[in-house]
């Protein structure tokens, strides 16, 4: 039986594994907006953070309705994490978070109050660990011929 910290594990090895996140959020019109988005750190799959700027859709829409989902996909599987966002102003974390590929896409630098950190906290994520592309194909025609269902990874909701 797979533990809660196995999970947990399994999820944080799965987030690592992707450069790139897709954040989704509700615009102030209602809609689902999903946008690329690099994460910067995260302790624990429970919070991680991103660097954008404030003058932005994206931070009035979340500033008012913090609901968020970012989903991390990679050859190993894939995390679709479900929680709240909060625009930080801390300078010292955007220092922290800083890097040079931040300064591809921002300007003004980490001392620029027109940058700004953005916590994500995690309440669920929903996993599934790929057993590799191989594996699956093989498993698919598996369940073809026999008739019988695949073992396509392991997939499962954590609390966070």
């Amino acid at each position: 039986m797979t533990t809660h910290d196995d999970q947990i594990s399994t999820v944080a090895e799965l987030m690592r594994a992707t450069d790139i996140a897709v954040l989704t959020y509700v615009s102030l019109d209602g809609a689902l907006v999903s946008t690329p988005m690099a994460t910067r750190d995260f302790t624990d799959p429970g919070t991680m953070w991103f660097l954008t700027e404030r003058d932005t859709d994206k931070v009035r829409a979340i500033q008012a309705d913090p609901r968020v989902n970012v989903t991390y996909h990679g050859d190993n599987g894939w995390v679709s994490l479900s929680g709240t966002a909060t625009v930080s102003d801390d300078r010292a974390k955007v220092a922290e978070l800083w890097d040079a590929s931040a300064d591809t896409w921002m300007s003004g630098g980490p001392e620029d109050a027109a940058n700004v950190a953005l916590r994500v906290e995690g309440a669920t994520a929903e996993y599934w660990e790929s057993p590799g592309k191989a594996t699956a194909a093989v498993q698919l025609v598996k369940g073809l011929v026999s008739n019988s269902r695949p073992d396509m990874g392991d997939n499962d909701t954590v609390e966070l």
